[in-house]
């Protein structure tokens, strides 16, 4: 994980006008919401894994399912997660096991990444500092 800094941090919106402008940015709604919290993901690559970069909000008013819920913005940063290249032999399927197993754990949830991602990371947030704050 890298970390970049932001103008952003600390910046509250409305969640459905970040995501009216996020969204068109190419940014999707990340795995891993919850009521209190949740992350705007960017997919800059899926080479070898997947390097994203995540924009953690955190509700500032009501909770994120809730109409009119506003959000902080917190610290930018750069994630990347490689999977296995077969099934999970662990990832039970219930009565459909034999049938199939499509789901796989990370093979390594926070990955190294090469520094020469850190420009394109700080270029994305750049931009979307220039959307959201001007």
């Amino acid at each position: 994980m890298i970390s970049i800094p932001s103008s952003l941090e600390g910046q509250s919106f409305l969640l459905r006008e970040l995501e009216q402008v996020m969204k068109p940015m190419g940014y999707v709604i990340g795995g891993g919401w919850e009521y209190e919290r949740g992350f705007f993901d960017y997919k800059i690559t899926d080479n070898d894994g997947y390097l994203f970069l995540r924009i953690p909000v955190e509700a500032k008013k009501g909770l994120l399912d809730e109409r009119g819920a506003a959000v902080t913005i917190g610290t930018p940063f750069l994630l990347r997660h490689v999977y296995r290249k077969h099934t999970d032999d662990f990832a039970g399927g219930g009565v459909f096991e034999s049938l199939f197993q499509q789901f796989s754990e990370p093979e390594r949830r926070d990955a190294e990444i090469d520094r020469s991602f850190e420009d394109i990371g700080v270029s994305l947030v750049k931009e979307l500092e220039d959307t959201l704050l001007h």
